[in-house]
């Protein structure tokens, strides 16, 4: 009964095997070994041979299901592989760009001797919060930006272009400036010089050349930030007769702010217009000594306030107004590459390459 049993269960299956080959052969004819197989069961069906049913049963049916798998997955060529595989990086890439870290090239001398001409940055996009694309919106922001710290942001003045300066001040902080002496909320930024006469290349870009500028170099320290800085020529010995109680009689064209003038802007007459700073007299110019806090600007809600190291030779917060929090791309993190100069019709001509500042953080 048993044996009865186990050939009824061969028959009905070798049957159902073969009927559901011959679709598959009718809608596929070339299929050849799938063919043989198929003949060799009906020979054996036909013969009550149950033995040789048996023997390539198991044969035909590994056949159809291969040829099932291969129809639901069909196979990818290489060239498909390379593609999907160079997209996936491509994503992976863009996201890391536009959420987590970029690249950025510095093309002037505005944050000269912390950033040179030719340094190309890492900025880290993540810790000021992530940026919806094509809107001022952030999410995942883990903190906001502090005094002392190089940011990349929006140029207020035309939104095609990035800038990078250090913060000086933050919301509601006051700034001025008297005699290259930044005062932040009325007290000056601590500062001592470390080179009274000193020099640097920098680069004409309507002229295609580079030429030297005299400067005089300082070291500043902002809120746990050491940096230097640089000043006019003239600088140590104005700051050696401020000490003797021997002022100048006027101050310098870079005070800020001016009297008479207004808050630095430059959006006006667009469809959003910036906000402005406010300024506060704080002592009148009768009596106001000329390298003496007397009259600052307030750092408006949500913004912070700007300069580039280079004091003299930067347009900044100074020339155009605060910076919006939502204008923030990130903060500089380290320099991986810098040249002076790259000739692409000499590749492998490593002259121009700044190799000691490769790898060094932005401080």
């Amino acid at each position: 009964m048993r044996a009865a049993s186990l050939d009824r269960r061969v028959r009905r299956e070798a049957t159902l095997l073969v009927r559901e080959a011959r679709t598959e052969l009718a809608r596929k004819p070339g299929e050849t070994e799938l063919e043989a197989a198929t003949a060799e069961i009906e020979r054996g069906l036909a013969a009550e041979d149950l033995a040789r049913v048996r023997q390539h049963l198991s044969a035909l049916d590994a056949l159809l299901d291969e040829l099932v798998a291969t129809d639901r997955q069909p196979a990818k060529s290489t060239t498909r592989d390379y593609v999907e595989s160079i997209g996936a990086a491509v994503l992976i890439a863009l996201a890391l760009r536009a959420c987590v870290i970029e690249a950025f090239k510095i093309p002037s001398s505005s944050m000269y001797p912390t950033l040179e001409i030719g340094d190309h940055i890492f900025v880290n996009k993540f810790l000021y919060g992530l940026h919806i694309p094509y809107t001022n919106i952030k999410l995942l922001e883990l903190r906001g930006p502090r005094r002392g710290e190089v940011i990349v942001f929006t140029y207020p003045c035309n939104e095609d272009r990035d800038y990078i300066k250090r913060v000086v001040a933050l919301a509601g902080d006051t700034v001025e400036v008297r005699c290259n002496v930044v005062f932040v909320n009325g007290k000056p930024v601590p500062s001592a010089v470390t080179a009274a006469a000193f020099g640097y290349d920098d680069y004409d870009e309507d002229v295609d050349r580079w030429y030297h500028r005299q400067c005089s170099r300082y070291r500043e320290t902002v809120a746990g930030h050491s940096y230097e800085t640089f000043h006019d020529p003239e600088r140590p010995a104005r700051d050696a007769a401020i000490a003797k109680q021997q002022e100048p009689p006027q101050g310098d064209e870079h005070d800020f702010p001016h009297r008479g003038e207004a808050p630095p802007s430059c959006t006006e007459g667009k469809p959003v217009p910036q906000v402005m700073g406010k300024l506060v007299d704080t002592k009148s110019e009768a009596i106001a000594k000329p390298c003496e806090p007397q009259l600052h600007y307030v750092v408006p809600d949500d913004h912070v306030f700007v300069m580039g190291d280079n004091r003299n030779n930067s347009n900044d917060s100074r020339a155009w107004g605060s910076v919006p929090i939502e204008k923030i791309k990130g903060k500089a993190l380290f320099i991986w590459l810098s040249y002076k100069s790259f000739n692409l019709k000499r590749p492998w001509d490593f002259s121009g390459m700044r190799w000691p500042r490769m790898g060094s953080f932005v401080n």
